[in-house]
């Protein structure tokens, strides 16, 4: 063999190496155990791509369906109604979770709210070596990033990043709508005995903020802080909104009790509101639709004769 040919001998054989290499790194890279953090500081890792989710919130469930992994879910809460599919799918409980019915049903991640996943089942499903990452959104914002963020762990960040743009968008053109407009002070009744409302620290807060009403609980020191009666009648609220649905809220006709307190200005103005309770009180992809919801309730005027945004 000449020089020349045993040149291109070699170069040949290192061009098939340095592919294989290649091919070795991408594996390589593709295999790596990913890490995440979820909200409450705890690192969770991934050496693959969840296909088996067991999910403990319907805001949860709705943000799956919503970046089409619906087919992924294998377990959800009792409450998880929307979308339609969401109710055939196996349940483990809500506030109380059933840690057999979800080590049953084999998970390879389990995600859940902050505010309902007892220590208990977290330690076990610790023990069990079956990834749980915690959510906890308490702002319009942190839903988005949220969906975001379950975008990158399931690796589906182009349907997550682009319904997270769409929902921003919306929320935009609400809010440029009810920007320059007189803020009416908002009461959000959350449960009449005791009284319950919503305050900073609370995405449904921000939502009214957003809606163009100034929420009568915004200087609470808690998200959800107790109000008493002389509180409201301080306060003089000129909409009181009441959240009501088949699953969460609460019981349909109870305006009908606020009617002895006639000198409260949304009892003389006739404006009590019943908003449906699973568009606004759910961290998910539906809060744009509760947001336009609310303005259209607080500020009728500025949704006449125009489209949805």
């Amino acid at each position: 063999m000449n020089r020349s040919a045993q040149t291109v001998a070699w170069m040949g054989l290192f061009i098939l190496l340095a592919g294989s290499f290649a091919t070795l790194s991408a594996s390589a890279t593709t295999l790596a155990p990913r890490i995440f953090v979820d909200d409450l500081g705890r690192q969770i890792t991934l050496a693959n791509t969840p296909t088996r989710i067991v999910s403990l919130a319907p805001s949860i469930t709705e943000t799956l369906f919503a970046i089409g992994l619906g087919e992924r879910v294998v377990g959800v809460t009792q409450f998880c109604d929307y979308p339609a599919e969401a109710l055939a799918k196996p349940k483990v409980g809500y506030t109380h979770p059933s840690l057999e019915a979800i080590v049953a049903l084999q998970p390879d991640l389990v995600l859940a709210p902050r505010e309902f996943l007892r220590a208990d089942i977290q330690s076990k499903l610790e023990q069990l070596k079956i990834p749980t990452y915690i959510l906890n959104a308490t702002t319009v914002d942190g839903i988005l990033a949220r969906i975001q963020e379950l975008g990158r762990l399931l690796d589906a960040s182009p349907a997550a990043d682009d319904l997270a743009g769409k929902m921003q968008r919306r929320i935009q053109e609400i809010k440029s709508r009810t920007s320059r407009l007189p803020r009416p002070r908002v009461l959000y009744v959350l449960n009449s005995e005791p009284l319950i409302t919503v305050g900073p620290g609370s995405f449904i807060h921000e939502a009214i903020e957003m809606a163009g009403g100034s929420n009568i609980a915004a200087r609470a020191r808690v998200a959800y802080p107790r109000l008493s009666m002389e509180a409201v009648l301080k306060e003089d609220p000129e909409l009181i909104l009441f959240p009501t649905g088949n699953a969460e809220g609460i019981a349909a006709g109870e305006e009908e009790r606020w009617q002895r307190w006639s000198t409260v200005s949304a009892i003389k103005l006739g404006r009590l509101h019943r908003v449906p309770s699973d568009l606004l009180n759910r961290p998910g992809p539906r809060i744009v639709e509760g947001l336009e919801m609310l303005a259209r309730t607080i500020h009728p005027e500025a949704f006449s004769g125009r489209g949805a945004p």
